[in-house]
């Protein structure tokens, strides 16, 4: 059954380090919004989940957890969607190949990481998830299998619900927009990467501008964004002739304006299908980042099983008292 959400985005008063992308149609779209959200103190405590796992539990104070849990997911093009759906299991594939996302279509879907945090900050009963370089202390972040979502543990492989930062190009590249990606992918772009709490990749060593003036334009994944505007504006400090414009949509809107010329650098928050490569453009890694699921700071939760997070966005478990025993 479809619903509708709308919910109009107050730009000012959205969290300055919200970003995310990917899969199936859902029944209800969350546009850029803004809520209001409280933070609730805890007391730890331990509970059989659903799975039949051990699940670290708090004291439920006022939580309810008969009601229904609400499910907030993100739209079709969304790399981050597309990523989490294969990473979680909640994508199924045949045996010819043919790929099924089984997301539920009780989920409400929501444009950008900056509306997926504060739906998820704004609903008691909601999870989703984001892009953990965006988290702040509005969402809570769960542990997921044991780990804990830190970029430690995705770079130790522990944390393995994590996917790649890709810009995308075209076969040339103007002489700015070429300096620019040799500076992302120096030692300087990398430390900024590092810095903003994602994971960096091999750098290729000092940087040195080749001195080109003129304006880039950059376009894509929302989960990529917030540390690209970083990395312009330190490399516009550098190379001062240089005029960098960021248009923050989806991976797949990125993708496809990198090879329709529209931009010169795309932003993807997964990795380049065959049928993208294809024609003409390639993907390069600048980053690794992992998802984080998320749920409301009153939710006496801390952790779950990746197989119980599938049975939730695949509606198999509808109740938060399925999980929190």
């Amino acid at each position: 059954m479809k619903k509708i959400l709308a919910m109009m985005m107050i730009s000012a008063l959205a969290v300055s380090s919200l970003a995310a992308c990917g899969g199936n149609s859902s029944t209800t779209t969350t546009t850029d919004a803004a809520a209001d959200t409280t933070t609730a103190g805890t007391t730890a405590a331990a509970g059989t989940t659903a799975a039949g796992t051990t699940a670290t539990a708090a004291t439920t104070g006022d939580f309810d957890a008969s009601q229904p849990i609400e499910v907030f997911s993100r739209e079709d093009g969304s790399g981050t969607r597309g990523a989490f759906i294969e990473l979680v299991g909640v994508e199924t594939k045949d045996d010819a190949g043919n790929k099924t996302d089984n997301t539920t279509v009780e989920a409400v879907i929501t444009n950008s990481t900056s509306v997926m945090m504060t739906s998820v900050a704004g609903s008691e009963y909601a999870i989703g998830y984001v892009s953990m370089g965006s988290m702040n202390d509005t969402l809570k972040a769960l542990t997921i299998d044991g780990a804990v979502a830190t970029a430690e543990n995705v770079a130790n492989g522990t944390y393995k619900i994590a996917r790649p930062f890709n810009i995308v190009t075209g076969a040339s590249l103007s002489d700015v927009a070429q300096d620019f990606v040799n500076y992302i992918m120096s030692d300087d772009g990398q430390a900024i990467i590092e810095d903003n709490h994602y994971i960096k990749v091999d750098s290729t060593g000092a940087f040195t501008s080749n001195g080109a003036s003129g304006k880039i334009v950059v376009a894509g994944s929302s989960s990529v964004s917030p540390v690209m505007e970083k990395l312009a504006e330190a490399y516009m400090a550098v190379n001062t002739g240089a005029d960098i414009e960021i248009q923050t949509s989806d991976s797949t809107t990125g993708v496809t304006s990198a090879i329709d010329g529209i931009c010169d650098i795309g932003m993807a928050s997964r990795d380049l299908k065959d049928t993208e490569t294809e024609k003409g453009v390639t993907g390069t890694t600048i980053a690794m980042d992992g998802i984080a699921v998320v749920v409301n700071n009153d939710n006496p939760l801390d952790e779950m099983t990746a197989e119980q997070v599938r049975q939730i966005f695949t509606g198999e478990v509808t109740t938060w008292d399925e999980i929190i025993k």
